[in-house]
């Protein structure tokens, strides 16, 4: 855990809670960061469903001297799985076509006084079904970051997402288990010991075999079956070195992704939210296929959507 102690009192509390971890942050009236916190309490990871005690345990230093008086609480605007069946209340979906900037925050009862916390509505799509809970304010930031209010955006994780976005609204997306399958494979599979090694581990340059998952995934996306037990009959015979299967696994499973996305991404520019590594992996498959991407620091759009979320729950007739 990484918390920091806040200078002054926060205005308003960022939450991005996910299910494996939460992301806090203290943030004044100019939504300039005063203080973070990163933790592992993930909605898994909390006992019992006591969200509103875990997350009074990261908060706590932030709410010394706090107004006690009626309607002075701080407000902790809140995205991701939290809002999910599971987490602290089940928000429901809003339906798209929509403008992901105008979603009305769900307020959640407390029992502390100093807060008052909030959940951003997930995004549902009928036909082909389709959900997204958690992106939707990424994409939010990032059509106000990018200043881009029509293009295609791809948020590369464990659920990647292919979104198109016109005149600022969401009018439809697609959802791979692309990082998913890429844990299952290498943690619960026969590829397990094939791709042991670490990332950072010594061998050879993982780029050109990355390069090459990415092309032949690409190329034939339906043999991309035979290509996953490939690479454990190469380690065994060719001594296929385990980072350099990882690495193929890795461009097999974008290269993959990208083929069944492609309605999406040809011939666009594809603004690209995501944790720093695997966004540039997912830039160089891009480029592989003669497309541009454009990085968006993840961080970044996160909160800037909070921030477009804050000013909404405090303006609620808004448009």
């Amino acid at each position: 855990m990484d918390t920091v102690t806040v200078p002054s009192k926060p205005t308003w509390i960022a939450a991005d809670w996910g299910t494996t971890h939460l992301r806090l942050w203290a943030l004044d009236a100019h939504n300039q960061v005063l203080a973070v916190s990163h933790s592992d309490d993930g909605i898994m990871r909390v006992p019992d469903g006591a969200f509103e005690e875990a997350l009074l345990r990261r908060i706590e230093p932030w709410l010394d001297g706090a107004d006690l008086r009626p309607g002075r609480a701080i407000p902790v605007i809140a995205c991701g799985m939290i809002g999910a069946r599971g987490g602290w209340r089940e928000v429901p979906y809003a339906a798209i076509p929509l403008d992901p900037s105008c979603l009305n925050p769900v307020e959640v009862p407390t029992h502390d006084p100093r807060i008052r916390f909030t959940i951003q509505p997930g995004v549902a799509q009928a036909d082909p079904a389709d959900i997204i809970r958690g992106e939707e304010t990424q994409i939010t930031g990032a059509i106000r970051l990018s200043r881009r209010p029509d293009g295609v955006l791809c948020l590369p994780g464990t659920h990647s997402k292919w979104v198109s976005v016109r005149a600022g609204r969401i009018v439809r997306f697609q959802t791979s288990m692309t990082g998913e399958i890429f844990d299952l494979l290498t943690h619960r599979s026969v590829l397990r010991d094939v791709t042991a090694a670490p990332a950072d581990a010594a061998g050879d340059d993982p780029r050109p075999a990355f390069a090459r998952g990415v092309a032949d995934a690409l190329a034939q996306p339906h043999k991309l079956l035979p290509w996953l037990f490939r690479l454990r009959a190469e380690n065994r015979l060719n001594t296929l070195s385990p980072r350099t299967a990882r690495a193929r696994l890795s461009g097999l499973l974008i290269g993959a992704d990208l083929a069944g996305a492609r309605e999406y991404w040809d011939g666009q520019t594809v603004g690209i939210v995501g944790a720093d590594a695997l966004a540039a992996l997912y830039h160089d498959a891009l480029a592989a296929a003669g497309t541009r991407g454009v990085q968006i620091d993840a961080t970044q759009a996160t909160l800037e959507g909070l921030s477009l979320a804050h000013d909404l729950f405090r303006s609620p007739a808004a448009p």
